[in-house]
């Protein structure tokens, strides 16, 4: 009988191999599209990402974080990473991006080390896709081959990223539809929200849960009661809205399924997340039950989900650039 190791590389491996079947991929991305000109783009990534790591823990789960919140907005093409100009209004300040999404400065490490070794060669948007899987990988998590090949996009969307992306205080329903505008099924949608296994969230993303959630000054019945106590006493109804609390209680920053037994003892700590497990007849609690069960499926099906969203609408070819400096459009 295998190991559950290698039954794990195995079964990352064909969700690999389904996710590049998969209707919608673009045939112009490769797992060996840099082997001839930058041919240790990985070791060099997961360098920086390695050191980044020593000094903040939380960094994986965030650049994870940052690779879904751009391609969600425009397809994966890095537009997520441009700063305000003359003419670009940054997609860093929209409501889900500000004062929450980071790892920014890591990702300008990671291209300057790039830079210094293939110049003019690898795109941002591919350094997004990339760090993610890596991060995924040295947390504990699948590793799996990325797709490459994506160029830079030139333009954003703000009003767009204000939209388009799912929101912790959101129903389910609300939630499925911004995922299948992507052709991202249910079970994508739980695999995806599984990254929530590791990383962190403000209090002001889940404290209407902790004292008035429909707005009659009592909590969200989904909520464990042991664990609604233990959130307000990290979480005071006078205290700071910005306090991080780690979103699994048992192993926060290793990347497991645990994210999925906690749902069952009705421990998400976002809304959005209960709402996987706790909406009666809902497709989507058979998928947690089954992800909570085993952690290769979880795994697999992770794999493959992140690959076909790392397919959103990618640019290729001689469409956007390469951008010299993650930051700024090139030129400007």
């Amino acid at each position: 009988m295998a190991s559950s190791s290698s039954l794990s590389s195995l079964l990352v491996t064909t969700a690999f191999l389904l996710a590049w079947l998969l209707p919608g991929c673009d045939g112009q991305l490769s797992t060996t599209f840099y082997s001839s000109t930058c041919s240790n783009l990985t070791s060099i990534v997961s360098g920086v990402l390695e050191q980044a790591r020593s000094s903040d823990e939380r960094i994986l789960a965030s650049l994870v974080r940052l690779h879904f919140h751009d391609c969600f907005v425009l397809g994966c093409d890095a537009s997520i990473l441009l700063d305000n100009s003359d003419s670009i209004e940054s997609e860093k300040d929209a409501g889900p991006n500000a004062d929450s999404v980071r790892g920014f400065d890591v990702v300008d490490d990671i291209k300057t080390a790039v830079e210094s070794v293939c110049p003019d060669v690898v795109s941002c948007a591919d350094i997004l896709a990339l760090a993610a899987q890596i991060s995924v990988s040295l947390a504990g998590g699948p590793s799996y081959s990325v797709p490459l090949g994506r160029r830079d996009g030139t333009t954003v969307n703000r009003s767009a990223a204000n939209s388009a992306l799912p929101s912790p205080f959101e129903d389910l329903t609300s939630i499925q539809s911004k995922f299948s505008e992507h052709n991202l099924s249910d079970t994508d949608l739980v695999a995806l929200s599984g990254a929530h296994t590791f990383g962190r969230s403000q209090c002001f993303a889940f404290d209407n849960r902790l004292y008035d959630f429909d707005g009659d000054g009592n909590p969200d019945p989904t909520l464990n009661t042991t664990y609604l106590a233990r959130l307000r006493k990290s979480c005071p109804e006078d205290g700071s809205s910005t306090t991080l609390i780690d979103f699994d209680l048992t192993t926060p920053n290793a990347f497991d399924n645990k994210y999925f037994t906690n749902l069952q003892t009705n421990k998400g700590l976002l809304l959005s997340d209960q709402e996987l497990f706790s909406t009666g007849g809902a497709s989507t609690v058979s998928i947690v039950n089954s992800f909570a069960s085993s952690q290769c499926t979880f795994f697999e099906s992770f794999a493959a989900s992140m690959i076909k969203m790392g397919n959103i609408s990618p640019l290729t070819g001689t469409d956007g650039e390469i951008r010299s400096n993650c930051r700024v459009v090139n030129g400007s």
